[in-house]
Parts: structure tokens; C-alpha cells; sequence
């Protein structure tokens, strides 16, 4: 089975796939298996909506429900620990053989994900979309990638304050 690392696709229970994601992640960590189980993927899209107030929002839906991208080396014992995970219900191939996906098919889902260039840079102007400082603009100080998470300076009217925020709480601030 031993053949590299692929992209396989593993099926889950039906609002399951965030849970599925987080806890092959926290396997990974925790049994030091990041030399076998690469990167975990539930591709998103992100569509903006308009109320009858006329209000904009961003909406997050899942590319594939059901099913999360696992890039790794398949080997009987990456199998199992990805096989029973709560929620996951099977690898996606023919009886209990994982499939990996082709080259073209890992494209035309857009699965590879860690070439991306990120969306903000330390110094950006940006504004804070929700939250306790929902409304206010602030300066980028730091990302943390691999929590989703950076650091903003937000300007209030009497003092500037350092927080910490999810990446998907802010927005490039509009140049005026």
C-alpha cells in the first residue's frame, strides 16, 4: 500500500467533517505522525449574500459535504488511525481500498492548498468584521498561520489596543 503521499478521500457522517478534521490533526499531533499524515482539507467557498436590509454577509458552505481531502502515505496503520475517527465512515474507493485521486482531479478540486499566498501581510490596514470590535479598523502586527489567528492593533477613540483575532474576522480595510 506503501506508495508516498497521495490525496485520499475519506467519507463522514453528515456535519461531521469539521470535527473529522480537527481531531485527524490532533492525532497527527499528538502521535507525531506528521511524517505520514501531511495536510487535512475540507474545502470551503465563501459566497456573499445580501439581506432585506440590504446588509452583506459572508457565507461559508462546504465545497464537498461529507467528505474530507487527507493527503498522506497509506499504509495499514495511517488507514486505521484515519478509519476510526469518530464520524468518519470510510475511505472513498472500491470495498474497503482507498482510492487516491489523480493529479487532475487533485487540480480540478483545487485541494492543494499550502502554495497559496496569504491574504494579509504584517502592517495591512484592516477592518475587524465581527466580534467585540465588529466595525473598527486597526494595523496588522502578526499572523499566526497555523492557528488562523492574528494580532491587530484596533484604534478606539481613546487608545490603541492590541487583540488577538480569528483570520476570518477581518477584512483589508477600503482605502478611502
Amino acid at each position: 500500500m506503501n506508495q508516498g503521499p497521495r490525496w485520499y478521500v475519506v467519507h463522514t457522517y453528515s456535519g461531521y467533517e469539521n470535527k473529522v478534521k480537527a481531531n485527524i490533526e490532533k492525532i497527527v499531533e499528538n502521535r507525531g505522525l506528521g511524517d505520514m499524515i501531511f495536510e487535512v482539507v475540507l474545502p470551503i467557498e465563501i459566497t456573499v449574500t445580501t439581506n432585506e436590509k440590504g446588509e452583506q454577509k459572508e457565507v461559508e458552505s462546504k465545497v464537498f459535504p461529507c467528505y474530507v481531502f487527507v493527503k498522506m502515505i497509506m499504509t495499514d496503520a495511517t488507514w486505521h488511525v484515519v478509519r476510526n475517527i469518530t464520524g468518519v465512515t470510510g475511505f472513498v474507493g472500491p470495498g474497503s481500498k482507498p482510492t487516491p485521486l489523480t493529479d487532475a482531479e487533485v487540480r480540478s478540486f483545487k485541494v492543494e492548498t499550502k502554495t497559496e499566498k496569504p491574504a494579509f501581510e504584517s502592517g495591512d490596514k484592516v477592518k475587524l468584521v465581527s466580534g467585540i470590535f465588529e466595525g473598527f479598523g486597526g494595523t496588522l502586527q502578526e499572523i499566526d498561520a497555523e492557528n488562523d489567528q492574528a494580532t491587530v492593533l484596533v484604534s478606539t477613540e481613546t487608545r490603541d489596543i492590541q487583540v488577538i483575532v480569528d483570520l476570518k474576522d477581518i477584512r483589508r480595510a477600503e482605502e478611502d
